[in-house]
């Protein structure tokens, strides 16, 4: 999910540059910078972004200068009016309290906070907005495309490992059917060993126990389960649209299987087939957090 771009561009007496940049994250969070003199021009750029990405803390900075010529001052009647009624209020307390004040100047009235203020020939920022947005929609189309060129090599990557756990998997299965010859030997002693010491004891307690020692040593549920989980993953990395929060899910349930390999392995074999599953996973996890 990590993508850059730039653009700038012009606009009569106006000129700006946009940068739009993301990094991984597991929802959608986007930031927009823009001047915000120009009226509504956030909600449209956010909305822009919004519309083509689903996942990321995206970043779109907005910087636009002017020039100065077209500016121009003039005074503010109204705050005029207010400072000259304060000053004559002020003067006569002056002479009522016996003090002589200075008389003011013109400068010093219009250098006073809002009588003078700068205002542009074009007050209408509508044709500037409408140049941002546009200039932005193709700022956005060239991120996007940035992002499905690294979203098509993650890919590559991804399909490898999911044929490493696929490998992996098999190899379970091959170790846990050449151990059923020694797993059922196992059962019989502890059968046996049951039985030795079975006197008062409960018959149906007995079965339970066995059943139990049974399902410990059965890893037939984790190969499906990973097998299935590997046939998930590679359909969601050729599905059409957003599947990151999918494969974040996937990623957890292929964790969990095998864990429950490497707690079911009594077996040396198979203990390091877990070992480098879970690593394999581990792997995974981190590719999956820069999918969309």
């Amino acid at each position: 999910m990590t993508a850059f771009a730039t653009s700038a561009g012009e606009s009569g007496a106006y000129r700006w540059n946009c940068e739009l940049r993301s990094v991984n994250g597991k929802g959608l969070d986007i930031r927009v910078r823009a001047p915000d003199w120009v009226d509504g021009l956030e909600v449209a750029l956010r909305g822009q972004v919004a519309a083509h990405v689903a996942r990321g803390n995206v970043t779109l900075n907005v910087r636009v200068t002017r020039e100065d010529a077209a500016v121009t001052v003039q005074v503010n009647d109204a705050q005029l009016s207010a400072m000259l009624a304060a000053l004559t209020e002020i003067e006569a307390q002056a002479m009522d309290l016996g003090l002589s004040l200075a008389p003011s100047k013109a400068t010093d009235i219009a250098v006073m906070r809002g009588v003078l203020e700068q205002s542009s020939a074009d007050q209408d920022t509508g044709p500037l907005k409408a140049a941002l947005v546009a200039d932005v929609t193709a700022l956005v189309q060239d991120f996007v495309q940035m992002r499905a060129g690294e979203g098509a090599a993650l890919a590559k990557v991804l399909h490898a490992q999911l044929d490493a756990v696929a490998d992996l998997t098999t190899q379970a299965a091959g170790i846990a059917e050449a151990r059923q010859d020694e797993v059922a030997q196992n059962l019989r002693r502890a059968l046996a060993r049951i039985l030795d010491n079975a006197d008062g004891l409960d018959e149906a307690r007995i079965a339970q126990e066995l059943a139990l020692l049974a399902v410990k040593a059965d890893i037939t549920e984790e190969i499906d389960r990973l097998r299935a989980h590997v046939a998930a993953a590679r359909d969601l990395i050729t599905a059409a649209g957003p599947v990151g929060r999918k494969l974040d899910f996937l990623m957890q349930e292929f964790n969990r299987e095998a864990n429950t390999l490497c707690s079911k392995a009594q077996n040396t074999d198979l203990t390091r087939v877990g070992l480098a599953l879970k690593a394999l996973i581990d792997q995974m996890r981190e590719q999956v957090q820069n999918v969309e």
